[in-house]
Order: structure tokens, then sequence, then C-alpha cells
């Protein structure tokens, strides 16, 4: 079989960020759930704060509690539920320090690096999207969640970045060792992905490569699996509540 086939659920940044929203789909062909994205230091929990003031719907978790609820949550999506999946969590920090300290929470499968976020209460602390702009301060920092996580280890970004070099981007997030490349493969202007931009990801490098963007139907789950990613997420497609299209006839690269 190669490498193994993986559909994810991820909980949009839209408001839900909750056990809860990923139990819901855990058992109708997930084989993954990612809770977050968490702001997870007082930095960017004070950036969180900004922005709901502003009118987005951003979770805040106070810093003290901010281990109980990720356990919580976990709970929730665990608890009596025969699914056997793995469990992420996608989190926004200026160091290394909190995402490592989240990876050794019992349930946590893999952490995910945020390095996607575009706010700019985010972006000006550092971390989110900007790192994307620095990929020597992106690889350090992955391999360093990398050496002392106890989980997996996944980096989300966002293609299509004005200045910033996809490529030398991905190259260094495998560099680092990260298990996981997770892509937004968005195209400003476009209401598709970028599949152009997910096949020169594959071409250039070997690291498993999650696409995502814009797969709200068999056709666009499809295309993104032959366009080079090794495994598919889905999020807003989600937020009705229902799954958009059977994902037992997803037809992987790796399937015989």
């Amino acid at each position: 079989m190669g490498r193994e086939e993986l559909i994810e659920v991820i909980a949009p940044m839209a408001g839900i960020t909750d056990g809860k929203f990923c139990r819901s789909f855990s058992n109708k062909g997930f084989d993954m759930v990612t809770i977050g994205g968490y702001n997870s230091d007082r930095e960017t929990i004070l950036a969180g704060k900004k922005i709901i003031k502003r009118g987005r719907s951003e979770f805040d978790v106070p810093l003290l509690d901010f281990k109980e609820h990720i356990a919580h949550q976990i709970k929730i999506i665990k608890e009596d539920n025969p699914w056997n999946g793995m469990i992420s969590v996608n989190l926004r920090a200026l160091t290394p320090s909190p995402i490592i300290d989240t990876s050794m929470i019992d349930g946590v499968d893999v952490v995910e690096i945020n390095a996607h976020c575009r706010q700019p209460e985010i972006t000006n602390l550092g971390c989110g999207q900007s790192l994307l702009f620095h990929p020597e301060k992106l690889e350090r920092f992955t391999q360093e969640v990398v050496e002392k996580a106890e989980s997996k280890v996944s980096v989300k970004i966002r293609a299509n970045v004005p200045g910033t070099d996809i490529i030398k981007i991905s190259k260094s997030v495998e560099k680092a060792g990260a298990d996981y490349l997770h892509v937004d493969a968005m195209k400003p202007g476009y209401k598709c992905a970028d599949y152009d931009i997910i096949s020169l990801i594959k071409q250039n490098t070997n690291i498993y490569l999650i696409g995502n963007n814009s797969i709200k139907d068999l056709k666009s789950a499809q295309k993104m699996i032959s366009s080079g990613s090794d495994g598919i997420s889905l999020a807003r497609a989600l937020m009705k509540g229902k799954l958009p299209f059977d994902l037992s006839l997803v037809k992987f690269n790796n399937s015989e």
C-alpha cells in the first residue's frame, strides 16, 4: 500500500475548535480530527482577545487552563466512542515550548505547528503566517518540536502568500523532520484550490502531503489527490454538520 491513506477533518478556524464538532464526524470515514487552532502562550492568547474584540470568532483559552481544556476536548472525542483515529491539535505559539508541552497530553497523536494564520494580531508577533517569510526560522522551530515532542508533528502552511517561496518553505519543513506538511492551497481570486502548487510541492519533496482548500465534493477531493496529495483535509464543507460526499469513494494514489 505504500503510505497510509489519510482523510482529515479539521475544525475550521471560524469559531469551531472543539471536540464536540470533531466527534460528530469521527465515525464517518475520517482518519484524523484536528482541534484548534489554539493560541497557546501568553502573547498569542492576548492577541486572540484583540481579535475577538474586533468581531472575529476566535477561540480564547486562559493560559492556566490550556492543558486542561485540551484534555477535556480529547475526552469528548474519545469517551464511549469506538473510533480509533488520530487526534491532532493545531497551535499558534511564539516558541516551540507550548507545542512540545501539548504533545505530552494523553491522547494527542499529532501536534500541528500553525504557520498559516494571517490575522495581523498574530503575524505581528512573528508567528502564524509570518513564519513563511523566514524558512530557516520555521525549520529551526519545527526541528525543535520534532526532537522533543512525544507525538507526530505536522506543519500547516498557506500557499500563494506574496513574497514567499513555497518550495523553500516545504523543503525546510521536510528537512526539519516533520511527519506531515498540511497545505492550504488557496488560490486568490478563484473558487478552487491551486492544484499546480500541490503538484509542484510533490515534485520537489518526499514529505507526506495533506492537501486542503475548497474540497467540497468527490470531484475536488479526487483532483487534490491526483495532483499529488497523499491525504486530504476538509473543514468549511462540513460547517452545516453534514458530509458533502461519500468518503469511501475517494481513491488514493497508493490504493491497490
